[in-house]
């Protein structure tokens, strides 16, 4: 990737959406089916793996945009690119819509023929200086009027998916879905990831900041967060079940087995997770989870075996 003037053009900024809900069909679907679901190019293949578990990821598509960027200050800074866009599904049964973009320190100063932005794929230039820490933080606060919503852009994808004719609309289980924002910033050469803040929010939104290295492209740190917000998801969503006093037989057959943290995470990024599961402590609250579910599954079927037993009794008196 390089500049009108060929020099390399660095991002030293990315930054994506997540949204991550439940398929809605009554059936989890095999890797067939996720293909078809997550067709979006007909020149580009769908990525299924069946192990550990199965996997689908689509093709990438673009979304050209000319616009303003969030900033936390308010800086008028015009930007124009192309946006990623892709979809995954885990276990035939979690869907997830997220779109990301890298941005260079500095752009053109003025605007360029679009042909210039279309061989930069996922490259948003500014027209002039990047403000890099004011745009990180005005792309986790959310963005204003007029200005890049990647959000937005995630969501049609999402919602173009729901209407695929594969799926019947029916879920075997309540949930509601989650959004994850995230950014990150370029660290030192000599210093490797870091994951320097995971914090939850007001109605589903979760916020993920990462310094990363130069080397590690903006895909890999979009896979990452794919990774966060799909367990975040599981978590949140089971939690849910339990406390709510409900069956939890649902997650049982529908969501215990998807528990698979790193498998399709960069092995560079991979060390992050362990941050998460040192504080707070993902896979020890799954655990505790899983095991008062079981406890409750025992209870329900002492209980239903001693009715059982006193019907038979009663029957033979």
């Amino acid at each position: 990737m390089a500049t009108a003037l060929g020099r390399p053009a660095r991002p030293v900024l990315a930054c994506g959406e997540v949204r991550t809900c439940l398929l809605p069909s009554s059936h989890a679907l095999d890797g067939r089916a996720a293909a078809q679901l997550l067709r979006l190019r007909a020149d580009e293949p769908v990525l299924v793996s069946e192990r550990p578990i199965m996997y689908a990821l689509s093709p990438e598509v673009l979304t050209g945009v000319d616009c303003r960027l969030p900033t936390s200050n308010g800086a008028d800074i015009r930007a124009v690119g192309t946006v990623i866009a892709r979809a995954a599904l885990t276990g035939g049964r979690v869907l997830q819509a997220g779109a990301y973009f890298g941005a260079p320190a500095t752009g053109p100063e003025t605007r360029r023929p679009w042909g210039h932005y279309l061989v930069r794929p996922g490259l948003v230039e500014p027209v002039g200086k990047l403000p890099e820490q004011a745009t990180a933080e005005g792309v986790l606060r959310g963005p204003g009027r007029g200005e890049l919503d990647l959000g937005m852009i995630s969501e049609g994808l999402l919602s173009r998916l729901m209407r695929h004719p594969l799926l019947d609309r029916t879920v075997p289980l309540k949930s509601r879905r989650t959004d994850l924002r995230w950014v990150a910033r370029r660290g030192p050469a000599d210093e490797g990831p870091s994951l320097e803040r995971f914090a939850l929010g007001e109605d589903g939104l979760r916020t993920v900041e990462l310094r990363l290295p130069e080397a590690v492209p903006a895909a890999a740190a979009a896979g990452l967060c794919e990774d966060l917000a799909l367990h975040d998801w599981l978590l949140t969503t089971v939690v849910h079940l339990v406390t709510r006093g409900g069956l939890a037989l649902p997650a049982v057959d529908h969501l215990l087995h998807l528990w698979m943290p790193r498998s399709h995470v960069e092995p560079v990024l991979s060390p992050l997770w362990d941050v998460l599961e040192h504080s707070p402590g993902f896979s020890r609250q799954w655990q505790n989870l899983v095991q008062r579910i079981r406890d409750q599954l025992a209870v329900q079927t002492v209980r239903l075996l001693q009715h059982r037993s006193d019907t038979t009794s009663a029957s033979a008196k």
